[in-house]
C-alpha cells in the first residue's frame, strides 16, 4: 500500500463569511468584466480586425480553464489568500511569497494606473478638477467602504457590476438591431459585411492575429480576484462552483458578443478613431448625452477595479502575514473581522499612487500599464501549478472522489493554459511597447528573491534560538 502525502493544512483565519450569493455573482461578473474592454478594445480590434474575436474565444477557454483550477481548490480549501495560499503550499514557499508580494507592486502599478484613467473621466464633465484630486476622493471614500464590513463592500461591487452589464447588454441589443433591421442607421440594416470587406477576415495576417493575444489576454486581469471572496463567502460549496461556472457564458455573451457587435457594426480600421466605440454605438442611436452615459459607466467600471483592488490585496497580505512570509502585524484583524493593517497597507500604497498623480499625471498611465503584466502571467500560472500539485496528491491518497467540484479535461486542461502563458510571453518578446515589462519583471523577481532570502533566513535563525532553548 502506497504511502499517504501530508499536506501542511491551510491557513487558519478569522475572517466573517459576510458575502452572500448575490454579491459572489457580481463579483465574478465584476471581474470578468475589466475596464479593458471599455478602453482597451480599440487596440485590440486595430490589432487583429474581426478575427479578434477568434482570439477572444481561445483566451476566454483557457480562462475558464484557469478559474476551474482555481475553483477546485476553493470548494475544497476555502482561504482568502487564494492563489497565494496555494503557491505557498503545493509549488514552495518562494512561489507563495513571490505571488503574494507581487500583489504589492501590482497594487501600486494597477490603481495608479486606474486612478489616472478616473481622473480622466471626471474632467470630461469638469476639466479644472486635477486629477489627483479626484484620486484622493475615490481612495478614501472606498477606503471607508472597505472598513466597514466585508457586506458591504460585497454591495458596492454589486452595483458597480451592475452597471457595467446594463451597459454592455443595451450597447449589444442596439448593435444587434442595427446589423438586423437598421434601426439608428436609416432603416437600413448594416449586415455582416464589415467582418470581411475592409482586408478579409484576418486583414493583419496571422502575425498581427497572433499577437493580439496579449492585449486580449490583459483585458481579462481581474478574473482571477473571484478566488479571494472564497474565504469570507457563505456556503463556499454552493456559491463558488455556481460563479465560476458562469464565468464562462459571461466572457462569451460580454466580450465575444460586445466585440462582434463592434467590428460588425464598423469598419475594423476605424473603430475607437471618433472616441470609444461604445458612445458611437449609443449615438448612433439618438440617444441624449450618449457620452455622459457611458463616461458614467467608464467610471464605475474604475471605482469596481479599485474596490476590488482594495478587498482582494489586503486579504493577499492578512494571508502572507499567517503564512508568515509578511509582518505579523497584518494578521490583524478589527471587531468587524476586517483585516485592518492589510487594508491600511493598500490605503497607503493607493496614496503613493495619488502622489504620483500629483507629480507626473501625463506619464502615470504609460509608466504603470506594464508592470501589471508580469502580475497576470505570476497569478495565472500559479493557480495551473498549484492546481497540479495538489491534484496529484488526491490522486495519490486516493481522495480524488471526494472532490465536489473537480476540474474538466485534468491535466491537459491544464497544461493548455500554461502553453497559453507560454505564448503570451513570447509575443510580448515582439512587442517593442511590452519588451520592458519582461525587463522590469526579471528586476523585479531579483530584488523578491533578495527579500525573500533576507526573511527566510531570520525564520531560520529563530528556529534555530526556539531549538536550543527547547534542548536546554
Amino acid at each position: 500500500m502506497s504511502k499517504r502525502i501530508h499536506v501542511e493544512t491551510y491557513e487558519k483565519e478569522e475572517l466573517k463569511r459576510g458575502l452572500s450569493s448575490r454579491h459572489i455573482q457580481m463579483i465574478a461578473i465584476g471581474g470578468a468584466i475589466g475596464t479593458g474592454l471599455f478602453y482597451g478594445s480599440s487596440w485590440s480590434i486595430s490589432a487583429g480586425g474581426p478575427a479578434i474575436l477568434l482570439m477572444y474565444l481561445i483566451v476566454g477557454i483557457a480562462i475558464y480553464f484557469i478559474m476551474r483550477a482555481l475553483g477546485e481548490m476553493a470548494v475544497e480549501e476555502p482561504v482568502s489568500g487564494t492563489y497565494v495560499s496555494y503557491a505557498n503550499r503545493y509549488i514552495h514557499r518562494f512561489a507563495g511569497f513571490l505571488s503574494g508580494w507581487n500583489a504589492f507592486i501590482f497594487l501600486i502599478a494597477t490603481s495608479a494606473a486606474d486612478l489616472n484613467a478616473l481622473g480622466r473621466y471626471v474632467q470630461f464633465w469638469f476639466p479644472d478638477i486635477p486629477i489627483w484630486v479626484s484620486s484622493l476622493a475615490v481612495v478614501l471614500i472606498l477606503f471607508t467602504v472597505n472598513i466597514i464590513g466585508v457586506s458591504i463592500y460585497g454591495e458596492a461591487e454589486f452595483w458597480f457590476s451592475l452597471i457595467k452589464v446594463v451597459a454592455i447588454v443595451l450597447m449589444i441589443i442596439f448593435g444587434a438591431l442595427m446589423i438586423i433591421f437598421g434601426v439608428g442607421n436609416h432603416g437600413n440594416p448594416v449586415g455582416l459585411g464589415n467582418l470581411v470587406n475592409h482586408g478579409g477576415f484576418f486583414p493583419t495576417g496571422m502575425n498581427g492575429f497572433i499577437l493580439s493575444i496579449v492585449m486580449v489576454a490583459f483585458a481579462f486581469g481581474g478574473v482571477e480576484n473571484l478566488g479571494f471572496a472564497a474565504g469570507e463567502a457563505k456556503n463556499v460549496k454552493t456559491t463558488i462552483p455556481k460563479a465560476v461556472n458562469s464565468v464562462f457564458w459571461r466572457i462569451m455573451i460580454f466580450y465575444v458578443g460586445a466585440i462582434f457587435i463592434l467590428v460588425t457594426l464598423f469598419p475594423w480600421n476605424t473603430v475607437g478613431s471618433k472616441g470609444s466605440p461604445f458612445v458611437e454605438v449609443f449615438t448612433k442611436m439618438n440617444i441624449p448625452a450618449a457620452a455622459s452615459i457611458m463616461n458614467i459607466v467608464v467610471i464605475s467600471a474604475v471605482l469596481s477595479a479599485v474596490n476590488s483592488s482594495i478587498f482582494a490585496n489586503s486579504r493577499t497580505f492578512y494571508n502572507l502575514s499567517l503564512q508568515k512570509n509578511a509582518p505579523a502585524i497584518l494578521s490583524k484583524v478589527n471587531r468587524k473581522n476586517i483585516p485592518f493593517a492589510g487594508v491600511m497597507l493598500v490605503f497607503a500604497s493607493m496614496l503613493f499612487g495619488v502622489l504620483m498623480n500629483y507629480f507626473i499625471p501625463d506619464k502615470v498611465f504609460s509608466l504603470f500599464a506594464s508592470v501589471t503584466v508580469f502580475g497576470l502571467i505570476c497569478n495565472w500560472s500559479a493557480i495551473l501549478i498549484s492546481h497540479l500539485k495538489f491534484r496529484k496528491i488526491k490522486i495519490k491518497n486516493n481522495e480524488v472522489e471526494k472532490l465536489t467540484y473537480k476540474m474538466p479535461f485534468y491535466p491537459y486542461s491544464n497544461y493548455f493554459g500554461l502553453f497559453f502563458m507560454a505564448v503570451v510571453i513570447v509575443c510580448m518578446g515582439f512587442l517593442p511597447d511590452m519588451r520592458m515589462a519582461l525587463v522590469v519583471s526579471a528586476i523585479w523577481v531579483a530584488i523578491v528573491f533578495v527579500a525573500y532570502k533576507f526573511y527566510t533566513k531570520k525564520d531560520k535563525k529563530e528556529d534555530l534560538l526556539n531549538k536550543e532553548d527547547y534542548s536546554a
